[in-house]
């Protein structure tokens, strides 16, 4: 079995307690932490706050996996991302999710392959992941413009070769990768050299690849599970029930994901 967690957007809005009650009836050991206002991890905590959280999820025996922001790393507009690296830093996170972002309508975005160069919007995430304190990660997720994997290893490529040194991994939502016609071995080849961790979760093809209970969708978990024999990868689930208030709650998704991975 592969170290599991699973990101507070699965519980919006509830309060540190819930969500260690939840780890440790599942045999949880990692957490992504939603980062909003409306939850308990957000910008404005406190020196004292950030200490007192940091403290009570490692005395709880569990490693924080992200930081998930919504900075998004190809915007044009400037984003908070120093702020949740600071405070990725401050909580001890491995690092700092973020969303690529770029602008599909870019004349200069090629969705298939990079004929044309790198788009305007990965020239913004170069400058700054190139420009960003090195203390925590930036984790860029495979989403929106960069779902497939194609894509996130074409940036990644560029990272690479632009800024050697860089502190830039990536998430691997296998389900968006999915989504966009990759099989979990097809996109495994394509992002090896970058994974941090990888997201879960169950979705309907059928029905435009909307996120459902686990175990009722189409999502192929017993390719991925044999693409990672082998590896110690973290698994994380992402539940979506912030976005999908039609899913389950997360007190039933985590025992119904054990199950699944077996």
């Amino acid at each position: 079995m592969f170290p599991l967690g699973f990101s507070t957007l699965g519980c919006p809005g509830e309060p540190l307690d819930h969500v260690l009650e939840l780890a440790k009836g599942n045999n949880i050991s990692g957490l992504e932490l939603r980062t909003a206002d409306d939850e308990f991890t957000h910008l404005g905590l406190t020196a004292a706050e950030r200490r007192e959280l940091r403290a009570r999820i490692e005395d709880a025996g569990l490693e924080i996996l992200a930081v998930n922001s919504y900075v998004k790393l190809c915007a044009v507009e400037e984003q908070p991302l120093e702020a949740h690296l600071e405070l990725a830093a401050d909580l001890g996170a491995r690092g700092v999710r973020v969303f690529p972002g770029d602008d599909p309508g870019d004349d200069s975005f090629d969705d298939t392959e990079a004929t044309h160069g790198p788009s305007a919007g990965e020239i913004r995430a170069l400058d700054r992941v190139t420009s960003a304190p090195k203390d925590s990660r930036i984790l860029l997720e495979t989403h929106d413009s960069h779902s497939a994997g194609r894509k996130m290893a074409r940036l990644c490529r560029l990272l690479d070769a632009e800024a050697p040194g860089h502190n830039a991994k990536v998430i691997w939502d296998s389900a968006h990768t999915w989504s966009h016609g990759e099989t979990p071995a097809e996109a495994f080849d394509l992002l090896k050299p970058w994974i941090d961790f990888i997201q879960i979760k169950d979705e309907d093809s059928t029905q435009g690849y909307k996120p459902v209970a686990i175990g009722a969708g189409d999502y192929p978990i017993a390719d991925l599970l044999h693409t990672l024999q082998g590896t110690d990868y973290w698994l994380s689930l992402e539940w979506e029930l912030k976005w999908h208030p039609h899913l389950p709650p997360l007190a039933e998704a985590l025992p119904a994901t054990v199950t699944w991975l077996s």
